[in-house]
């Protein structure tokens, strides 16, 4: 357990300072061997997969003890107001972080389609290659990408999107009887949001399938395929990760952690649900529609 500045009355500190802790350099350390073993994986190197499940089981690890040292701080009575403000400084940062993730992605799909296309397709581009057609999505300028067929909105992302959607708003009751003193309430709200975000993740690994079996879309599909694949991967991860939170949060609330004015771990948790179901939306209008 972290030590840290206490009063003589027994009173929370006026702001809580943990001990030196050996979990940032754990993490650190784990998320080398996963890189690593990425870096090796990708090489053809056969015990690089070995060395990612080891790195990932390290941060589980980590991650595992460093929260659950947190948990305990919390609920040994040493945060106040003022920790509580700067987890939710620290919540929104990150978030806004997040944003700025997606942001680059979304910027690389309106480049390519918006500005690089239409470039291609000019009357001097001809030159080079002369049955080039600037539409979306491409096989691009000299056909080195293989035929394939595009996403669309029908069905499985608009059954997504309902899902993400209903998700939402059964967080928000959640988190209603949370605030009213409903625990019960919350616990089967909150365990229906997480059912409705694996779903989501089923729809979309069945997606997946079909994308690759049927419709021979692939990361390597040219800037449709990876634009595709790193924009809907990368928000699957995310809503991985919202679910591993909310159920974390669902456990806490079962144990009675909470309180009607005092649970800014599921608020924060809540927080960053909303925003992976807007990304989502954005994703929805952009990638499949669009």
């Amino acid at each position: 357990m972290s030590a840290g500045v206490t009063h003589s009355d027994g009173a929370a500190p006026y702001y809580f300072v943990p001990a030196p802790s050996r979990y940032p350099l754990q993490a650190g350390a784990s998320l080398l061997v996963t890189m690593l073993g990425a870096s090796s994986w990708v090489n053809d190197y056969g015990f690089g997969k070995y060395l990612v499940m080891v790195g990932l089981l390290a941060l589980f690890v980590t991650l595992y003890q460093w929260f659950g040292e947190a948990i305990s701080e919390s609920e040994g009575g040493q945060y106040n107001a003022r920790v509580d403000l700067s987890f939710r400084w620290s919540m929104s940062w990150f978030i806004f972080s997040e944003v700025m993730f997606f942001a680059a992605f979304f910027g690389a799909l309106f480049y390519a389609r918006t500005i690089s296309m239409p470039w291609l397709g000019e009357l001097d581009s001809k030159l080079l290659w002369p049955d080039f057609v600037a539409h979306w999505p491409n096989l691009g300028p000299a056909g080195v990408v293989e035929s394939f067929t595009a996403m669309t909105p029908f069905w499985i992302p608009t059954i997504n999107t309902a899902l993400l959607l209903t998700s939402g708003v059964t967080l928000t009751v959640a988190h209603h009887g949370l605030r009213a003193g409903h625990r019960n309430q919350t616990i089967v709200w909150l365990a229906l949001t997480i059912v409705l975000g694996a779903i989501f993740l089923g729809f979309q690994a069945y997606e997946y399938a079909h994308a690759y079996s049927e419709l021979n879309l692939k990361l390597t599909s040219g800037i449709y395929g990876s634009t595709f694949f790193m924009l809907t991967g990368f928000h699957g991860f995310h809503v991985t990760m919202g679910a591993l939170m909310l159920a974390i949060v669902l456990v806490r609330v079962i144990k009675g952690h909470f309180t009607a004015d005092h649970h800014f771990a599921f608020e924060g948790a809540a927080w960053y649900w909303h925003f992976v179901d807007v990304v989502w939306l954005g994703l929805y209008v952009v990638v499949y529609w669009l």
